[in-house]
Order: C-alpha cells, then sequence, then structure tokens
C-alpha cells in the first residue's frame, strides 16, 4: 500500500538522523564529518524520493481515502460488535453459512408445496420467488435473507390456499354423495313403491275375482269378444279351475285357470305363469282363438259334450 506524506517524511528524518551519526572508521572518538560523495549521494536520494512523492501524490491520496473508509467501517463493525478484525471474518462466513441453510431448507420446502399443489391452485408467484432463491450460493447476504422471507411467504400462501381448495372440494364432493345417495334412496322408494303396487295388483288379479275381471277386460280389448263370449268363457273356466292360478288336476297335472297340460305351455305367455293368473289369463285366450274353436263359446260347448276342451 502506498506510504502517505507523513509517513514518507518520518522516514526521511530517520535517514538523516542516522547518517549524521555515522563514525569515522579512522577514529575512535566520536563521530565525524561526512565525505561530501556521501552527503551528494544522500541529498540526490532525498530529492529522487520527494519527487516521487510529489508525482504519487493523487494516488496515494485516493487509495489512503478508500483504505482509510474500509477501516472505519471495521472499526465501527468491531466497536459495535466488541469483535476483532479476525473474529469478524469468522462471523461473516458463520452468518453465510446459516443463510445458505436457511435459504436451502425453504427453497426446499417451497419445490415439495409446488408438486403437491399442482393443478390444484395458482402456485405461480411461489415458482418465481423460489426460481431467484435457487441462486442463493451467490447472491449477497441481505439479497438471500429477503429472498427467503419472501419464499417463506408464498410457501404458507400457497399452503394455506391449498388446505382451502382442500375443504371445498371435499365439501362438494360430500354433497355430491348427498346428492347421489338422496336420489339412489328415492329411487329405491319409488321401485319399492312399484313393487308394493305390483305386488297388491298381483295379489288382487290373482284372486277369482280378480281373475274374471282381467280376463273380461282382455277379451274385449284384444279379441273384441264381448259380454256373451264372456259369459261362455266364465262358465268354461269356472268348471275348469274354479278361476284360481294355482289349481292342479291331481289326475292330468293340467295347471292354472285355464288348466294348461302341462303347465309350463303357459310360459311362452311369460316367466311367471305359476304365480300369475293374468300370465295364465293371456295365454288361456290365445288357445281358444288359435284353436278348432276359435270362441270361448265354441270351446265351451266342446267342454260340455265332452268333459274337455
Amino acid at each position: 500500500m502506498p506510504e502517505t506524506p507523513e509517513e514518507i517524511r518520518i522516514r526521511f528524518a530517520a535517514q538523516n538522523k542516522r547518517s549524521n551519526s555515522i563514525p569515522s572508521s579512522n577514529s575512535t572518538t566520536g563521530p565525524t564529518k561526512i565525505n561530501r560523495p556521501h552527503r551528494i549521494v544522500l541529498i540526490a536520494t532525498s530529492v529522487l524520493a520527494v519527487t516521487g512523492l510529489a508525482v504519487g501524490a493523487g494516488f496515494a491520496g485516493q487509495s489512503a481515502s478508500a483504505t482509510q473508509d474500509r477501516v472505519s467501517a471495521t472499526t465501527e463493525l468491531a466497536d459495535s460488535t466488541g469483535l476483532h478484525r479476525e473474529q469478524l471474518g469468522a462471523y461473516r462466513a458463520v452468518a453465510k453459512a446459516h443463510v445458505d441453510n436457511s435459504a436451502s431448507i425453504t427453497l426446499n420446502e417451497a419445490n415439495q408445496v409446488i408438486a403437491a399443489t399442482q393443478d390444484k391452485v395458482d402456485a405461480s408467484s411461489l415458482a418465481a420467488v423460489a426460481s431467484s432463491l435457487a441462486s442463493y450460493e451467490i447472491l449477497p447476504l441481505d439479497e438471500i435473507t429477503s429472498l427467503t422471507a419472501q419464499t417463506k411467504a408464498e410457501t404458507a400462501a400457497v399452503t394455506a390456499a391449498s388446505i382451502e381448495a382442500d375443504r371445498v372440494a371435499a365439501e362438494a364432493a360430500a354433497a355430491e354423495a348427498a346428492a347421489e345417495a338422496a336420489a339412489a334412496a328415492e329411487a329405491a322408494s319409488q321401485a319399492a313403491a312399484a313393487e308394493a303396487t305390483r305386488a297388491q295388483s298381483l295379489a288382487s288379479g290373482n284372486t277369482p275375482a280378480g281373475a274374471r275381471a282381467t280376463a273380461q277386460a282382455m277379451a274385449a280389448s284384444q279379441y273384441g269378444w264381448g259380454a256373451d263370449q264372456f259369459s261362455c268363457l266364465n262358465q268354461l273356466w269356472q268348471k275348469e279351475s274354479e278361476w284360481k292360478y294355482d289349481a292342479v288336476n291331481s289326475n292330468g297335472g293340467a295347471t292354472g285357470v285355464p288348466q294348461a297340460l302341462p303347465g309350463n305351455k303357459m310360459a311362452t305367455a311369460g316367466s311367471d305363469w305359476a304365480t300369475n293368473a293374468t300370465t295364465q289369463i293371456a295365454w288361456g285366450l290365445g288357445y281358444i282363438k288359435a284353436s278348432s274353436y276359435g270362441t270361448p263359446c265354441a270351446a265351451w260347448s266342446h267342454s260340455q259334450a265332452n268333459n274337455w276342451y
């Protein structure tokens, strides 16, 4: 580092003092005058030194000022912390390691939150500040500290938004599940009601009176047979089964209201032929129409003559 003007002046004064005190080589009694050539050399040296000082004064002054600023800053920091210069260097290293470690942990947490909340909430702000913090190893301490704080704040905000999104989604899912359950319950209720109606209708239709009413309605609507034909039909099936859907002839095994033989013939009218009088009636009317009888009255006449039809 260049010497200050004061340091140069002090150095030359010391040199002059030593030069004036040099003892003679030929005397042991005290100092003698310096030889003329030596004095000339000393004077020349002094002139050159002063000239060099004059030339470098501008540069030395500027460097000295910068040095003084650094010394003052270090002194001020040392005074405020109670640490020596060597301790300040160690303190800076520890502070850098601490700040870097905090930045690393914060960055890791931020990346985990970004991955966990993808397609759930907007984490673009967190991603941006985390991207900046990723260069913490080469950033100044103040900037690392600031980015770490921003990243923590954004991480907390995204986490809170994610929790809220999960809550809203859970509520929506619960509402949807409740609606589906209600719809299923309503469908089940309607199905139960329909089954109850069907069972009631079946029970009602399976009675002799119900079977007669069903046969009269079907004969008129499907075949155009009026009251005269139904009168014959009523007598015919009264004789055969007494209009009972579960009637079985013990002699031959004829079954149901129309006494089909065998009974499973009526399966062509429905799989419930064994338990449903309406299915049996539908098969019996079709049988009379398709047979050589053609009408209930013709079938009744044959039954009266032969005791079967």
